[in-house]
């Protein structure tokens, strides 16, 4: 069985989570922008896996990969969330 009062006592340490708001959504769409042209520039070996079934406009090549492209999503969300929590923690967002 859970003792409850170990749940209770761990309620105040939680960090206030912001809720989805337009400044949200501008930081995590600027910093997966960020995310991709990190991607393109330093993915030792570009191209290599499916291409992109669509072109991305200023960012595909010839050798732009789906793979590159994940990786690139992926990186800017690790940004965009670690500034979303850093701003907010800060009180300014």
């Amino acid at each position: 069985m859970i003792d409850l009062s170990l749940l209770v006592a761990a309620l105040p340490s939680t960090p206030q989570l912001p809720e989805w708001s337009p400044g949200v959504g501008i930081i995590m769409t600027v910093f997966n922008i960020i995310g991709l042209i990190v991607a393109r520039y330093a993915v030792q070996k570009p191209g290599v896996g499916p291409k992109m079934p669509f072109p991305i406009p200023g960012l595909s090549g010839k050798n732009f990969s789906l793979s590159q492209f994940l990786a690139g999503l992926s990186f800017g969300h690790i940004l965009g969330v670690g500034t979303v929590l850093g701003l907010t923690n800060t009180g300014l967002l």
